[in-house]
């Protein structure tokens, strides 16, 4: 997927209002969620964007390849990806699948098969692939931001997404995914200082 693609842009959402919604939740259950905690992804504006479109072009050229080259792990994690973008979970997860069974050993593509699982409501799912990432490298800062994603919007568990950020600022502060973890982190700080407890 694109380099810039985690669950959802900690920067380009209202991060905070959203943590305050699943504090009170924690405080006081509730039957549903609001729609964006189960699909979070909104704009700095709040303005609606155009759905993305699947690179038609791409999408042919890449199944040609795989075609003549079934075993080509690469070839089939990039169909996934072009699926990724457009926003089409079930046919990435369907590549992503694909690829790691003939390279099981590329933390990428199993995060990227996991914020798929996410994507389609398969939140349990989604935290197992993360494991299987950290398995391979645990240390993997993607894999440790959107486990705390999930964490926080799947799960309702601020304490425990904390932790995995903690983590992605320790080990790649300056990083892209390490400056999306300290917001993230501000942002849980900020909810719970609004809704008068202490952060985790």
């Amino acid at each position: 997927m694109k380099s810039e693609s985690v669950v959802f842009a900690v920067a380009g959402m209202c991060f905070g209002v959203i943590l305050g919604w699943v504090i009170a939740t924690q405080q006081a259950p509730r039957e549903t969620a609001p729609p964006a905690a189960q699909a979070p992804a909104a704009s700095d504006t709040g303005a609606q964007r155009p759905p993305p479109t699947l690179d038609e072009a791409k999408v042919q050229e890449l199944t040609a390849t795989i075609q003549k080259e079934p075993q080509n792990a690469v070839a089939q994690a990039e169909l996934a990806n072009a699926y990724f973008d457009a926003e089409r979970w079930d046919d990435a997860i369907q590549w992503y699948e694909r690829s790691l069974k003939i390279d099981p050993g590329n933390p990428n593509v199993s995060t990227d098969l996991g914020v798929s699982y996410y994507y389609t409501n398969r939140t349990d799912e989604a935290l197992t692939q993360f494991e299987r990432s950290l398995k391979i490298d645990p240390n993997h800062t993607k894999t440790l931001l959107n486990k705390g994603i999930v964490l926080a919007f799947g799960k309702q568990d601020l304490a425990a997404a904390a932790e995995e950020w903690k983590k992605v600022v320790t080990l790649a502060p300056d990083s892209p995914e390490g400056e999306a973890a300290r917001r993230a982190l501000e942002g849980v700080a900020a909810a719970h200082a609004r809704e008068g407890s202490a952060a985790p």
